[in-house]
């Protein structure tokens, strides 16, 4: 996991050990123990804890069901480990996470900012890639998918979708999705994110 802070890198570990404070406090908050946060996430109970003690980095899968259970986007929970993002956000300070595992990097062009609804992120896919989410962080979650460069498959209620260099997929998000890369190349895309 790599991001950008106040102009700083950050080293994975310090990202990785705010991240799983986060997380540990987010189960803390709700009352929740190990085994009901794995029975409401999918995620074994072994997983969860050495990810909130940060001895393993999450993959974005990992953290998708983990915010689907808390009821966050997968911005908003990082964000929660970043500093607050000011109204301008220069390129320099665009938080950056990447799951080497998945060939994907996700810049976080527009965070989460308080009395917004909307985010912009900006994804790589490397060819080959397949990321499989199996339900939205939020349900009814809205999306755009702008494809800038290459090509990408979005499977959306078992449906394909096959987007170019200049498409936009435009959608709610209510069951489980797909993003797959089969090349040739890689893929950039444009995501804006919307809460209901």
């Amino acid at each position: 996991m790599k991001r950008a802070l106040d102009g700083l890198q950050a080293s994975d570990a310090q990202l990785d050990t705010r991240l799983g404070s986060r997380l540990a406090s987010l189960r803390a908050e709700r009352g929740w123990s190990l085994g009901e946060l794995a029975e409401r996430s999918g995620i074994s109970r072994s997983t969860l804890s050495r990810a909130e003690r940060a001895e393993i980095s999450p993959t974005a899968s990992m953290l998708n069901r983990l915010c689907a259970a808390h009821g966050r986007t997968m911005s908003r929970l990082l964000s929660e480990v970043e500093s607050e993002p000011a109204l301008l956000v220069r390129a320099a300070e665009q938080p950056v996470w990447e799951d080497h595992s998945a060939g994907f990097v996700r810049r976080s062009v527009s965070p989460p900012h308080a009395g917004l609804r909307a985010e912009l992120v900006e994804g790589r896919l490397t060819e080959g890639a397949d990321i499989e989410y199996d339900r939205p962080p939020v349900p009814g979650l809205e999306q755009h998918i702008w494809v800038l460069e290459g090509a990408l498959e979005v499977t959306v209620q078992e449906v394909e979708h096959r987007l170019g260099a200049g498409d936009c997929l435009r959608m709610r998000v209510w069951g489980p999705t797909r993003f797959r890369c089969a090349g040739p190349g890689a893929v950039r895309y444009a995501l804006a994110v919307v809460l209901p």
